[in-house]
């Protein structure tokens, strides 16, 4: 069950918190399949400014967010800067920024995250995308585990092409942020034979292509990460984000 905490704001009549309250909740949930818990405060000081659709600053915390794509986020921190929003919209059910806003953001995957998302058919279309000597390559029981010297373990079975045996691929690599835009996986250690050391080497140079933010960036927004931390069985990346209009899901939307 979502519960939706949205700031302590006394309005004259009915209460401005409780229609930016049902406006916001509604579209943050419509972003995602299924929600924990999710907690908003909106700041406006004083109050009355509301009615312009200023507000001095927006908070969003969420928990156990699964997206449309499958992909599941075990926790997420929006802090956004002062902002001004269309008021009449909120009486439409729509939250409609005025001008482009920046948020400060934490978000944290853990290791069953990821190898739930690296199993997703969002991702394994993608990874399916790489051909190996023009063969098309199926990966199947893809883990993920989160070492305690912070590097972070990969091992898949890839079918290649009509073969029925699989190449069974273990590494051990660093995650690296390129200009604040791309993860990517350096410093790979590749277990098994010469085989798989090929394949898996062509696998990770796919997948670091795949790592670009703007593929997983909600429609309307950019984001940049400054800092990966890892530890604690968790992926934990902090940055920001450029928000240009609020996001909305759309039927083919990957997030």
């Amino acid at each position: 069950m979502t519960a939706i905490l949205l700031g302590s704001l006394p309005f004259p009549g009915q209460g401005g918190d409780q229609l930016i309250s049902k406006a916001v909740s509604t579209a943050i949930v419509a972003l995602f399949k299924r929600t924990g818990q999710l907690e908003a405060t909106v700041r406006a000081v004083p109050v009355a400014k509301l009615l312009q659709g200023g507000i001095d600053g927006f908070d969003f915390i969420g928990k156990g967010m699964l997206m449309y794509n499958g992909l599941r986020i075990e926790a997420m921190e929006l802090y956004l800067q002062a902002v001004s929003i269309d008021f009449g919209a909120i009486f439409k059910g729509q939250v409609t920024l005025r001008q482009p806003t920046q948020a400060t953001l934490r978000v944290v995957l853990t290791e069953a995250d990821l190898t739930t998302s690296f199993n997703t058919p969002f991702v394994v279309e993608k990874l399916q995308r790489l051909q190996h000597q023009g063969n098309p390559l199926y990966f199947k029981a893809t883990q993920i585990t989160l070492n305690q010297d912070k590097s972070l373990r990969i091992q898949t079975q890839i079918r290649i092409g009509d073969s029925t045996e699989s190449v069974d691929l273990d590494m051990t690599a660093r995650l690296l942020v390129e200009e604040r835009r791309r993860i990517q996986f350096v410093d790979v250690d590749y277990g098994g034979d010469a085989a798989a050391v090929e394949l898996g080497r062509a696998l990770i140079d796919h997948v670091n292509t795949l790592l670009d933010l703007d593929k997983f960036a909600l429609e309307g927004t950019q984001l940049q990460i400054d800092r990966v931390r890892l530890g604690s069985k968790q992926l934990v990346f902090y940055g920001t984000a450029q928000i240009d209009h609020f996001p909305q899901r759309q039927a083919n939307a990957v997030g």
